[in-house]
């Protein structure tokens, strides 16, 4: 009786699902291989996955496909921020292929983390056969429906002639105007269906590549603007990355001798070693960031969508500046802050038509000058208490002694904002982090598929203890694909922003905030799963632990940093507040 059934479910002339296979007519091959060719066409190296009941038949056919890396993971969020951390620092789309039910609803949060921070990646679930549809068949999801808000678009495939197409399609979405995720949902039995592979070409055109009448004439009042500015500032988000117009904007702003700040996004999007860098704005910026933004009289935004942690009270605003918007994305023009010129088109060549049409004296203003003043009297500081050990000492030493193609990618809390203040960006691509979801857990899937996108680079992964715990199974792919990884976990044995809250905002009561209890043995953990593992207590070791870790070329090290609990992140604009009523950091 086993023999029987294993020959009706793996026998060469019956399929899976118990009807006959489907006969091969020249010149077509099976939706598996239709998927795989178009997937290599699409210049496709690496997928993250996990396979499963409603895929393997597609996984079977991935053998014939060398060409195309797969890279298990130990979950399917894991594959889904994995290719979000790969499509950030190749500018590619990252690609995941799943199973159906709960392999296609795992990956829902790396999606919805995609979509808020505008990555391009794409996601093939495996879904039941097409008679069980709608049937509530074993392990069925409707992951068409579930993330229709999550995608720039998402197609169910219903017969294997749509699969080339769809696949193309789906590549071009994705990185066509605002980056973005894309889901494309395969029938079990498509895969084992023939069809001819035609090799379709589909043109990618640049969204508004050419430059519309619109955006010339508005290109002439916002010049016109900025060269009469007497306080002109530039705002620089994600958009100028993910747009490749970090050397326009570079060109513009020494051109015309313009202060640059950027978003958490857009962190490497312009030199944080240039003299016109003022660093990150928001809730965590620095002071000099927050003030030009409070005064300049011109502010000109690139690729930004003036989020709440950048504006915090919209009415207080940048209150006497004229405001410039240019964005790929329509929706996000006023859609926050009320704009006086909005350009709706791709930012490289705006960048360049703009600096055509401005000319900015080259002396040095009263602007500079004042710009120049906060710089000095209020630098991003901390105490320094002699044989304490800082995260943002530890930090400080880890950007002084990495290489310049050092990526550096963090996980979600105060380390996140301590790696936005204290880790120098100099080039795009260069930071990988969750900003508009705020995803805990993203940050060692993510630094895996940095590593894979970037192999020759060295790869910084900075976690806390709360949200490394929520993905540290991860360790194991970054094991198995012997990553060199340098992974810091800050423990302070807490919830460190959640704490840092309730402490300002809520009496002192942390309310399950503390983690003392419940934290594992972190270096036993990564040499479980065979990592390297070293510890962290005093400053004095600092040296020695970063000099051991960053020799590690042949697997990942995991260095646990023991880290006071009290320590908060400053500058910090306390809700409802406005971005010049800062709190900084004092003895």
């Amino acid at each position: 009786m086993k023999t029987a059934v294993l020959r009706r479910y793996f026998g060469k002339k019956e399929s899976f699902n118990d009807k006959q296979e489907p006969v091969s007519q020249a010149g077509q091959v099976l939706g598996a291989d239709i998927l795989f060719k178009t997937l290599i066409d699409c210049d496709v190296d690496t997928l993250f996955g996990y396979p499963g009941g409603k895929v393997l038949s597609l996984y079977d056919r991935l053998l014939e496909y060398p060409q195309l890396k797969h890279v298990l993971v130990s979950h399917e969020q894991g594959a889904a921020h994995a290719a979000d951390g790969y499509a950030r620092v190749t500018g590619k789309p990252g690609v995941v292929l799943t199973t159906s039910g709960p392999g296609a609803t795992n990956t829902v949060t790396g999606i919805a983390n995609a979509f808020m921070d505008s990555v391009p990646i794409i996601v093939f679930t495996g879904q039941v056969e097409r008679p069980l549809l709608g049937k509530m068949a074993f392990q069925e999801s409707n992951i068409i429906d579930i993330t229709k808000s999550i995608t720039k678009w998402n197609f169910q495939v219903q017969t294997v002639n749509l699969l080339e197409g769809a696949v193309r399609q789906a590549f071009k979405i994705a990185v066509e105007g605002r980056p973005g995720p894309v889901l494309i949902d395969l029938p079990k039995d498509i895969f084992m269906d023939f069809t001819v592979y035609q090799k379709k070409e589909i043109t990618f055109q640049d969204a508004l590549s050419s430059m519309r009448f619109q955006t010339a004439q508005s290109l002439y009042k916002a010049a016109e603007y900025i060269n009469h500015a007497k306080k002109p500032l530039i705002y620089a988000g994600g958009g100028v990355i993910s747009g490749e117009a970090s050397e326009a904007l570079r060109q513009f702003a020494i051109k015309n001798r313009i202060p640059v700040t950027t978003t958490l996004m857009g962190l490497g999007a312009f030199a944080e070693d240039h003299e016109l860098s003022l660093g990150m704005l928001g809730m965590h910026g620095t002071w000099t960031a927050n003030m030009a933004v409070q005064n300049c009289d011109v502010l000109i935004a690139l690729g930004a969508r003036f989020d709440d942690r950048v504006t915090s009270r919209i009415d207080g605003f940048s209150p006497h500046s004229i405001k410039i918007h240019v964005d790929i994305d329509e929706k996000v023009i006023g859609q926050n802050v009320k704009t006086d010129v909005a350009i709706v088109d791709q930012l490289k060549p705006v960048l360049y038509r703009l600096n055509e049409l401005v000319s900015k004296p080259q002396e040095e203003t009263a602007w500079l000058k004042e710009i120049g003043e906060w710089k000095k009297n209020h630098p991003l500081s901390y105490a320094k208490a002699s044989g304490v050990l800082k995260p943002q000492a530890i930090i400080e030493r880890i950007s002084a002694i990495t290489p310049e193609n050092s990526i550096m990618v963090t996980d979600v809390g105060q380390h996140q904002m301590w790696a936005a203040q204290f880790f120098k960006y100099t080039r795009p691509r260069s930071f990988v982090t969750s900003g508009g979801l705020g995803t805990m857990g993203f940050g060692l899937p993510a630094a895996i598929g940095a590593q894979m996108g970037s192999p020759d680079s060295t790869v910084i992964c900075l976690c806390g203890d709360g949200g490394f715990r929520m993905t540290s199974t991860e360790l194991s792919t970054a094991v198995s694909q012997q990553l060199p990884l340098k992974i810091f976990v800050f423990n302070n044995s807490s919830l460190g922003m959640v704490k840092q809250w309730q402490n300002f905002y809520f009496e002192k009561r942390y309310a399950h905030s503390i983690l003392h209890d419940s934290n594992p043995d972190f270096l036993k953990l990564a040499e479980s799963y065979g990592a390297m593992s070293l510890r962290l207590v005093k400053e004095n070791e600092l040296e020695f632990v970063l000099n051991r870790a960053f020799s590690i070329n042949n697997r990942p090290v995991l260095v646990e940093c023991i880290i006071d609990s009290g320590e908060n992140v400053f500058p910090m604009v306390n809700p409802g507040a406005c971005l010049d009523e800062m709190v900084e950091w004092s003895d």
